[in-house]
């Protein structure tokens, strides 16, 4: 199985598990064992789940402004965690590769593997949402066309993008490409970074 169809599964898996609640208070019950790349893929998609439902509730015009700085906190940290699990795969990756001779005409990527992985749980989230959305009786046969003109893009989005993902560790393995890992050092979250956290001191 290559890494795209293991990964596909997964999110695919965990995105319909957490629709089972459709909650973003519900338990999450990862099935795979803890600390293996399955689990952290599993973890990854979940964690996207919760962030696109937060990012639907704070759009609600009528939303109480306390609750939702309350839930602006939760999206922050939802954030930090999604770029340190991206980030931890990586090291898997890095850790996969590590013995591997790089050619001396080797290249590096625009993106590391763990990032376009990233992009393909997110690619699952749209797809099972657009899917309801085609699914919807309660729809102009504009929308229902225009829904399903956009989920066939998706699809094929996902194609290519696992395509792209299974070429670039297929290169990295054979030594044609290498990967660095750049950590994201995000500053609004550190407060020894964000003024507006280290000025009140």
């Amino acid at each position: 199985m290559t890494f795209s169809n293991l990964s596909n599964d997964i999110f695919w898996k965990s995105t319909n598990d957490y629709h089972i609640t459709d909650s973003v208070d519900a338990a999450m019950n990862n099935p795979y064992e803890l600390k293996t790349i399955e689990y952290y893929l599993y973890l990854k998609n979940w964690i996207d789940a919760v962030q696109w439902h937060f990012e639907d509730i704070i759009r609600d015009p009528n939303i109480d402004p306390v609750e939702a700085l309350t839930l602006k906190r939760r999206i922050d940290k939802s954030n930090q965690d999604r770029t340190d699990l991206v980030e931890l795969i990586d090291s898997y990756f890095l850790d996969q590769y590590k013995d591997v001779i790089v050619q001396d005409h080797a290249t590096i990527n625009t993106e590391s593997p763990a990032w376009a992985i990233d992009r393909l749980s997110i690619l699952a989230l749209k797809i099972y949402h657009m899917e309801r959305e085609v699914e919807r009786t309660d729809v102009t046969p504009e929308h229902h066309e225009q829904c399903e003109k956009k989920l066939a893009i998706l699809l094929e989005q996902k194609k290519d993008l696992s395509t792209a993902i299974d070429q670039l560790l297929g290169d990295i393995q054979e030594g044609k490409k290498y990967m660095k890992v750049y950590k994201q050092m995000k500053m609004y979250n550190d407060p020894a970074l964000n003024p507006v956290l280290y000025a009140k001191k």
